[in-house]
């Protein structure tokens, strides 16, 4: 079975910071192979996208890469953008944010089985207090949607991993440790092992 996966979303998508240029999806994608998935990756990740970046390329990127005559997957990941303060305000306001992913599940759910990483924190408290709260919003959308969502922040905050990686780097991103934990997370999530077991 070819199973082809687009992951779509941010910088963190991309694995911006990792100098082996492999991110978590480089790394659960490898994995995927090693246990004897065939699979076709394509990573979407963009820097600074937001949900409204997200929203407005994210199904003319997937149809192209995603014919329906092969099984396919949907892996959204995004949300720390839309908490960046620029200009005395945040980029995306939490509300818009959850219309924005609201409308983008909706139509992704007659497109192709979808799954939601949230938003993992950077080294800055008050960008995280927001991302904590865009995260738990996101959390509800994807419950309301039916879709699949892991709480990446939580458990990456808690990862000396992860956190001292981006304390180590520009702040944001991790670097190889840091993506690799947050790779282990998701390759333990039941949702995620549900496609690729």
């Amino acid at each position: 079975m070819d199973l082809r996966i687009v992951f779509i979303g941010d910088s963190f998508v991309l694995g911006t910071g990792d100098p082996a240029q492999l991110g978590w999806v480089g790394r659960v994608a490898a994995s995927a192979r090693e246990r004897g998935h065939d699979v076709t990756v394509y990573n979407l990740g963009i820097r600074r996208d937001t949900s409204a970046d997200v929203a407005a390329r994210w199904h003319d990127e997937a149809a192209r890469r995603l014919p329906s005559i092969h099984p396919r997957l949907l892996v959204f990941s995004f949300g720390v953008n839309d908490c960046i303060i620029e200009d005395g305000r945040a980029r995306v306001p939490l509300e818009q944010t959850a219309i924005n992913t609201a409308s983008i599940l909706r139509e992704a759910k007659g497109f192709a089985p979808g799954l939601f990483v949230g938003p993992p924190p950077t080294a800055e408290r008050t960008l995280n207090d927001r991302i904590r709260d865009g995260s738990a919003r996101l959390s509800l959308v994807c419950r309301d949607a039916d879709i699949p969502f892991l709480d990446a922040f939580a458990p990456m905050l808690a990862s000396p991993n992860w956190m001292d990686d981006v304390a180590a780097g520009d702040g944001a991103h991790p670097g190889a440790q840091g993506y690799a934990a947050l790779a282990a997370l998701i390759e333990a999530w039941p949702a995620w092992r549900k496609h690729l077991p």
